[in-house]
């Protein structure tokens, strides 16, 4: 049992880690974010990460990802990849010629979040955009995992990224990484961390395995996973090379209630639910029997509620009711290590909740799910 330190309510639902219960973010919120912001800053410490995006008024701004940082003489941007050095932006990852990743294999069919709908996985699209009518067996995904993020998640399931952006390393290029795409690889995901901040590096390596593939006459798909805090030009470019491949955009969409996502993430939800509408406006329905775009949400005990989802359900309702939403079962990681996975019961409320407004909503990862 865990103690709120506004209200005093005690829960096993409460995470003594964050220091604050749903009710009072959502009811007290500047209360409630003095205490979280400051759990934040002490994570990124450890890493030697900013506090916030820095907005300096006399600093140089970045324009990567949604952030848009704006980095002072010897300050670095929230992501850790890009420093003012006497006056000027050097960028030590996320370029064409470096990017901070690390890379393997991933046969398919794999626990994709569109596992349930993908052409890799399912089949769907052949002979278009699948080389079988069921799972591409004895064919495999790139997983390209990013070693920097646009945000902060104190529960992050990959919070080992970090330590990628905090040595800077390992380094690869576009080129470098294109040529891991053989003929036994069938698409690439971008993920990490979160591909918004290295944005240039992605996009170069996916023109270069897609035009190999124009010329070899084969099947090459291109797919992310994104928390959307992109910068809008390159949203627009990934979206189009996934609408064009038969690749899906994964959105991960934390919250609907932006003091909750400024809580559990450090900043605001409002970039990712403008990309999220932009990108479902210009391309679902282009293509959507095989869905360009798909959302996901993590069911956090305590703090993602059926609220919370029949909100997300509804905002996604009104860009198409047909886009499939995915909840996915809670695991206690990194800071957030106090509470419970996700239980059968929340699990099933946040679904019927997102049911009233979607056509197609599916419980993910069921066997972390408690009685």
């Amino acid at each position: 049992m865990s103690r709120c330190q506004i209200c005093g309510k005690q829960s096993n639902l409460i995470s003594s880690r964050l220091g604050v219960c749903l009710q009072c973010i959502r009811e007290n919120p500047e209360q409630a974010l003095k205490i979280t912001d400051k759990v934040h800053a002490e994570s990124r410490e450890t890493f030697g990460f900013p506090p916030k995006p820095p907005k300096n008024p006399n600093g140089i701004s970045c324009g990567m990802c949604a952030n848009n940082c704006k980095i002072g003489v010897s300050e670095k941007g929230f992501c850790g990849l890009v420093f003012n050095v006497n006056g000027r932006l050097v960028r030590k990852g996320g370029t064409p010629e470096k990017g901070i990743l690390q890379w393997y294999y991933d046969p398919l069919p794999t626990n994709c979040v569109a596992w349930w709908f993908c052409p890799g996985c399912t089949g769907a699209g052949y002979p278009k955009y699948a080389y079988r009518r069921s799972a591409e067996r004895g064919y495999s995904n790139l997983a390209v995992f990013y070693g920097a993020c646009s945000i902060d998640c104190l529960y992050c399931q990959n919070w080992h990224y970090r330590n990628l952006a905090a040595k800077l390393e390992p380094v690869m290029s576009a080129k470098s990484l294109a040529a891991k795409a053989n003929a036994h690889v069938s698409c690439i995901c971008f993920f990490g961390g979160d591909p918004s901040v290295q944005m240039p590096h992605a996009l170069k390596t996916s023109e270069i395995v897609l035009e190999k593939a124009r010329e070899e006459k084969r099947i090459f798909r291109v797919c992310w996973e994104t928390n959307g805090y992109w910068k809008k030009e390159f949203a627009l470019r990934a979206a189009e090379l996934s609408f064009i491949s038969g690749g899906v955009i994964k959105f991960d969409l934390k919250t609907w209630d932006e003091n909750l996502n400024k809580a559990l993430s450090g900043v605001s939800n409002v970039p990712t639910l403008r990309s999220f509408k932009m990108i479902g406006e210009k391309f679902f329905k282009k293509r959507s029997d095989l869905p360009t775009l798909t959302a996901s949400t993590l069911l956090i005990p305590g703090y993602v509620d059926a609220e919370e989802a029949r909100n997300l359900a509804s905002f996604i309702a009104k860009v198409d009711p047909r886009i499939p939403y995915t909840l996915l079962a809670f695991y206690p990681q990194y800071v957030m290590t106090d509470l419970p996975t996700t239980s059968r019961e929340l699990a099933i409320k946040c679904r019927d909740a997102a049911e009233e407004y979607l056509e197609n909503v599916r419980i993910g990862n069921i066997q972390l799910l408690s009685p």
